[in-house]
């Protein structure tokens, strides 16, 4: 059900820290590789190295502001969806009132079970078993009003009942795959850490043409870099990490309405 990403195994510290020590060896094999190009060819005047260097790091900066923009986008949609979805069920539960009173009962007692299986969980498994059973609940639903409208077409309060209805069932797909689906592209992912860690090399080449290593400077340009880089991946993660999408507005309807009936 949820694809996972060659780097989603991976904690959110982890991937800093992986980030950390590949650019900072790239960095150090940089200079050791510039240091021996000069020593090695000392008559020889240095190409446009600096521009290439500034070059790149524009590059890195430009790229990095549009991925942080896609990560945001999709955090704030999974956000706002959660919050539409509580609203859309507690609409259809308040509707529910308008039906006649067996299938009022029966349709209150399934959004109960409904509500906290749309509560979002780290746990795949469990994540998968939820949606499978609120599929199944949504049929329910559908099955106990198909009849009604059958027997009453021209009832606007039924309808009104099934708009909301059909509004809660769209909702939960489109939560669905705002969750499990609409993440920033793996390649994206890949070419900011490649990039930025061949970026840290030139850099490193730049520092060893010269002869002069700046590891403070090397340091706080890698702790920037992977700081951004991490907040991109823990922005992307729905489920996992530091920044994770608040189930509020669920948890306050599922207290609202009851729990489940046993």
């Amino acid at each position: 059900m949820d694809p996972q990403q060659l780097l989603d195994p991976v904690p959110v510290v982890g991937v800093f820290l992986l980030f950390a020590l590949m650019a900072l060896a790239a960095y150090e094999i940089g200079f050791r590789v510039g240091r021996w190009w000069q020593g090695r060819t000392p008559d020889e005047k240095e190409g446009p190295t600096a521009i290439l260097v500034g070059s790149l790091l524009a590059l890195m900066a430009f790229l990095l502001a549009v991925t942080m923009g896609m990560a945001v986008d999709r955090y704030d949609s999974r956000r706002q969806l959660v919050l539409e979805e509580a609203n859309a069920i507690g609409t259809v539960y308040l509707r529910a009132g308008y039906l006649p009173a067996t299938a009022s009962s029966e349709t209150r007692g399934l959004l109960r079970e409904y509500a906290p299986l749309r509560i979002d969980t780290a746990d795949r498994e469990q994540l998968a078993a939820n949606f499978a059973r609120s599929n199944e609940i949504q049929s329910e639903l559908w099955a106990i009003v198909e009849p009604l409208a059958r027997s009453s077409p021209d009832s606007q309060v039924l309808a009104l009942y099934i708009s909301a209805l059909n509004d809660m069932i769209d909702l939960g797909e489109t939560r669905l795959t705002a969750i499990v689906y609409a993440r920033v592209p793996e390649t994206v992912i890949w070419l900011l850490f490649i990039g930025a860690v061949m970026t840290l090399g030139m850099v490193g080449f730049h520092a060893g043409l010269h002869r002069r290593r700046s590891l403070i400077s090397a340091l706080v340009l890698i702790i920037v870099l992977g700081a951004v880089m991490t907040l991109v991946v823990d922005l992307d993660r729905p489920r996992r990490g530091f920044l994770q999408v608040t189930q509020q507005p669920l948890i306050d309807l599922e207290q609202q309405i009851g729990p489940p009936s046993s």
